[in-house]
């Protein structure tokens, strides 16, 4: 054998067979240890809801925002339900609300993993307010800051009526219908009693649902008449909520983790296993991006004018 095929051979062994058996070895611990081979019952799932929550897989802007879709969480779930070396998990809640049936679903999902033998401790960040309470009130245990804004139980529904504008700069739209209530919400005219009412019987029961499930999450502590007398759109404070039992504890989301790591009967030091997180592009490539309150509040204020103003029909929202 000459030296340049000594060198050549020493080259792809380099590229590929030494990279490969590295990747097979890393790819054969994780899967010990996922089974629970090496680090036997010594993991806490930690999942992460961030964003307004809603139905789908939810969506991720580049500088790391977005929504927390509900198929993607829900898949989260399923993942963490099935691991066998996980017997526990802490989601992490930064969510000011979002579509009542997107919070359903994850509430649901939540709800299965108990059922399943598994225990789920929520901590809660910033925010975990309406939607956000919704899918807290789930778990077996509720951890918030004591200055975390929470509750918020409640849904509300928009709608924008622009006619007088449309009306003074000349603008008429002409409506064809199939029936009488298929342009309900609409911007071009004023709401009519009848189309108030069937709005208002849809939000009472989709709140009806809420306040229910809220109750039933939280039946070891609070009544249904305790949840409805809470339910009416107020905002608390960690420490308000702890006293009105919508939360059970005040701490930090390294003392959700070790009250997780208690349930799974763990002593001592524990492997926290994060489940799938979304970044966009900056955000991995720079790090999490920050910015100042009043411009995020000025941001905030502008879509939201922006949205109102293109919104042909009301958008219900648990919040």
């Amino acid at each position: 054998m000459n030296r340049n095929t000594v060198v050549i051979l020493i080259v792809i062994a380099a590229l590929f067979v030494i990279p490969a058996l590295i990747a097979a070895v890393v790819g054969a611990a994780v899967l010990i240890s996922r089974e629970g081979g090496v680090f036997p019952d010594r993991n806490i799932a930690l999942i992460r809801v961030e964003g307004v929550i809603t139905s789908g897989r939810g969506s991720r802007s580049m500088f790391g925002g977005g929504s927390a879709g509900s198929e993607r969480i829900i898949g989260i779930l399923e993942e963490f339900r099935k691991d066998k070396s996980v017997k526990s998990g802490v989601i992490r809640i930064n969510s000011p609300g979002g579509t009542p049936a997107g919070a359903q679903e994850v509430y649901r999902e939540i709800m299965r993993v108990r059922r399943d033998g598994k225990k789920i401790t929520v901590s809660m960040g910033d925010v975990a307010a309406s939607g956000g309470y919704y899918i807290a009130s789930a778990a077996d245990t509720i951890f918030a800051d004591s200055a975390t804004i929470t509750g918020s139980i409640g849904v509300i529904m928009e709608t924008s009526d622009i006619h007088d504008l449309l009306n003074r700069v000349g603008v008429k739209l002409e409506t064809i219908k199939s029936g009488k209530y298929k342009d309900v919400g609409s911007y071009s005219r004023a709401m009519t009693p009848d189309e108030r009412a069937l709005l208002q019987s849809v939000l009472d029961d989709v709140y009806d649902q809420f306040v229910t499930d809220v109750a039933a999450g939280r039946r070891k502590v609070l009544t249904e008449s305790d949840v409805r007398k809470l339910a009416d759109g107020r905002i608390f404070t960690g420490r308000q909520a702890l006293k009105l039992k919508l939360v059970d504890r005040i701490g930090s989301l390294e003392d959700a983790l070790r009250s997780a790591a208690d349930d799974a009967g763990i002593k001592g030091d524990f492997q926290v296993t994060e489940y799938e997180r979304e970044r966009g592009v900056l955000e991995a490539l720079f790090g999490p991006m920050e910015t100042d309150l009043s411009s995020a509040r000025r941001w905030a204020g502008l879509s939201e004018f922006a949205a109102k103003l293109l919104r042909a029909k009301g958008t219900m929202e648990v919040r």
